[in-house]
């Protein structure tokens, strides 16, 4: 039976009508209508659905509505905008990472979390938090550049 669900995303509240079970990212993608995340495996195998939930990287595919709770859910166009980019979307453009972009939102959302965590963190560090996402354009090489340059910007006082 569909309850109602109060949820905060990207700073407001929106009641979405589920059950329980329902994953997250049906909600904010069939309910709520935002275009990121993106569904990609639905096993939390891949990464393209990952939200922030109080600043913590999430796979929404896997995450039931019903135990969001007050928790604040951060997606892709919450991160940052178009005017005032968070420090990693500025990355991801000035590394030129974006191919196709199906899975930009799991790499961005990851690392954002990530940087928030680990201020100066070394390759290896950078390719443990980054390890379970997948790209199929290969841009493996300019994504670690770009979590580079969004550390050092982010360490030089950026927005987080």
């Amino acid at each position: 039976m569909a309850k109602d669900f109060t949820l905060t995303v990207n700073g407001a509240a929106v009641t979405v009508a589920a059950e329980p079970e329902m994953p997250l990212l049906y909600a904010l993608r069939n309910d709520l209508g935002l275009n990121n995340p993106h569904f990609g495996c639905g096993l939390s195998q891949c990464g393209a659905c990952t939200v922030h939930l109080d600043g913590e990287a999430v796979r929404s595919c896997v995450v039931p509505v019903s135990t969001v709770g007050d928790a604040k859910i951060t997606t892709l166009t919450g991160l940052g905008t178009p005017e005032a980019p968070h420090p990693v979307q500025k990355a991801w453009v000035d590394e030129q990472v974006p191919q196709c972009g199906y899975c930009l939102n799991g790499w961005v959302m990851t690392t954002a979390a990530f940087l928030n965590r680990v201020k100066n963190p070394s390759d290896a560090q950078i390719r443990e938090a980054l390890a379970g996402l997948k790209c199929r354009c290969g841009t493996h090489m300019a994504i670690l550049r770009a979590v580079k340059r969004a550390a050092k910007e982010m360490a030089a006082g950026g927005a987080t």
